[in-house]
């Protein structure tokens, strides 16, 4: 076979190409211009140097509030929370079943022991009791008869004109008729507890809480059937109101019977009662491991309420009654007031600046002062100015 001869190829036409290729340079990214970075650097410290210039001048400070508060919570030696509770109180029922045909009370009146507050339909009851007197009246009617009838076998026995058993007859008639006296008369009874049970009473001078039926509505003792009632209405004695609290079991030794109190309603912050441990209850709660204690009013007016949220606190036994009865005053820490210029100053804060005040100042309560003028509750002072606060100062408050 005669072998293929290859192509011709020219090698001359066959180079290495050593330049580089042209190419359209892309560019950097933000961070990695210069420019950009320079740019950065300037915006921080731009801004470091406003915060340092914004804040130059500030004097760091601690600040306290002036509070209102009594003498007496000097001496408090625990505090508690409790509700206001009626020691007397009763869901008033009937003792008979039936509709309810009259209720004159509504929440808020005043009742008296034995008055008629409600009534049943007495219909029944009332039929009952006039066939009860009926059968009295007969009885007694009778009992004329055999009387007469007695005496005149009595008579005719006497003088042996009628035989003895005529006699004993004529009498036993007479000591049944009797009998059947007491029994109309047990009858009579019977048919006016009936009537009262219908009669829906008062069981003691108090104030209607609420009204838990309406006229027309079925009402039963112990609401006996699913749908009647079983109370008309709650009535609560307002005298016997006092502050049920319950004081931890560790706290428990600080608090006596006779104790004096102060007993301060959520409902009325800015006025306070004074009180007296009535009864520690001999017994504690497992669940919240405490012990029920019940403080007494002394001062006790109209505008407590039961289930009204109430604090007590309980004060040292040597508080005496002047200091109880004393009215609150306005207090700041003792380090808060400096002297400039012969006068008792403060340092009050607003809007982060500080202007110096004149006050007043009254009794010493421990750690604070009295404030008799120039503050009012809730306002903010420096705790402890320093030699170069004055009025204007900037400051930066302290938070811990």
């Amino acid at each position: 076979m005669g072998s293929e001869q290859p192509p011709d190829v020219d090698l001359s036409r066959l180079r290495i190409n050593r330049e580089p290729a042209s190419e359209t340079p892309s560019r950097p990214p933000f961070y990695r211009r210069p420019s950009s970075i320079i740019a950065g650097v300037l915006l921080i410290f731009s801004a470091l140097a406003a915060v340092r210039w914004m804040s130059s001048g500030a004097e760091d400070v601690e600040v306290a509030s002036a509070t209102r508060v009594f003498p007496s919570q000097v001496n408090a030696v625990l505090t508690a929370s409790g509700y206001v509770v009626a020691q007397e109180k009763a869901a008033v029922a009937s003792k008979g079943t039936g509709r309810l045909v009259y209720l004159g009370v509504e929440e808020g009146d005043h009742v008296t022991k034995g008055e008629v507050i409600a009534r049943l339909d007495d219909q029944d009851v009332m039929a009952a009791l006039e066939k009860a007197r009926a059968d009295l009246h007969v009885a007694l009617a009778d009992s004329v008869d055999a009387a007469r009838t007695l005496n005149r076998a009595k008579a005719l026995f006497a003088s042996k004109l009628a035989s003895e058993s005529d006699f004993d007859a004529a009498e036993a008639n007479y000591l049944k008729l009797v009998a059947n006296i007491l029994s109309a008369r047990a009858g009579v009874s019977s048919a006016e507890v009936g009537v009262e049970y219908t009669r829906i009473r008062a069981p003691f001078d108090g104030t209607v809480l609420t009204k838990d039926a309406d006229v027309g509505e079925i009402v039963a003792p112990f609401a006996a059937a699913a749908n009647s009632r079983a109370s008309v209405v709650s009535i609560a004695n307002m005298a016997s109101l006092q502050v049920e609290a319950d004081v931890s079991e560790s706290n428990i030794t600080r608090v006596t019977e006779g104790q004096p109190c102060e007993i301060v309603l959520d409902a009325y912050p800015d006025h306070r009662y004074q009180a007296v441990v009535h009864k520690v209850v001999p017994t504690a709660d497992r669940a919240k491991a405490t012990v029920l204690t019940k403080v007494a009013f002394r001062n006790l007016d109209n505008r407590v309420l039961p289930e009204m949220s109430a604090k007590v606190t309980f004060l040292s036994n040597k508080t005496d009654s002047l200091t109880a009865a004393a009215p609150p005053m306005i207090t700041v820490p003792s380090t808060a007031i400096v002297v400039r210029g012969g006068k008792s100053v403060v340092f009050l804060v607003a809007d982060s600046r500080v202007t110096e005040t004149a006050v007043r100042t009254g009794a010493s309560l421990g750690a604070t002062v009295e404030i008799v003028e120039g503050l009012s509750s809730g306002d903010h002072v420096v705790l402890v100015p320093g030699p170069g606060l004055a009025s204007g100062t900037k400051i930066n408050i302290k938070t811990h």
